[in-house]
């Protein structure tokens, strides 16, 4: 289904790039290390690379918020 729907989707570099102006807007920085991608891996699993790293950091308390494009950017509903 994923598939399906991917051409009506933004890409990954276009949701990064959208992120990247709102959060630039009123002036803040953005560090690349603040950014958490997951190229090549399906929504459809909690265990990807940049979730893990992104879970880690809010665990820490080192992030103060996280912006997202669309809640099934971080998980799809039927994730196993």
């Amino acid at each position: 289904m994923s598939t399906e729907r991917q051409p009506l989707a933004q890409t990954i570099e276009q949701q990064v790039e959208r992120l990247t102006a709102h959060v630039h807007a009123p002036g803040e920085a953005l560090r690349s290390e603040d950014i958490f991608r997951d190229d090549g891996y399906s929504g459809a699993t909690l265990h990807r690379p940049g979730l893990d790293r992104l879970r880690d950091r809010v665990k820490e308390a080192t992030i103060e918020r996280v912006i997202i494009t669309s809640p099934d950017r971080l998980a799809r509903h039927d994730v196993q």
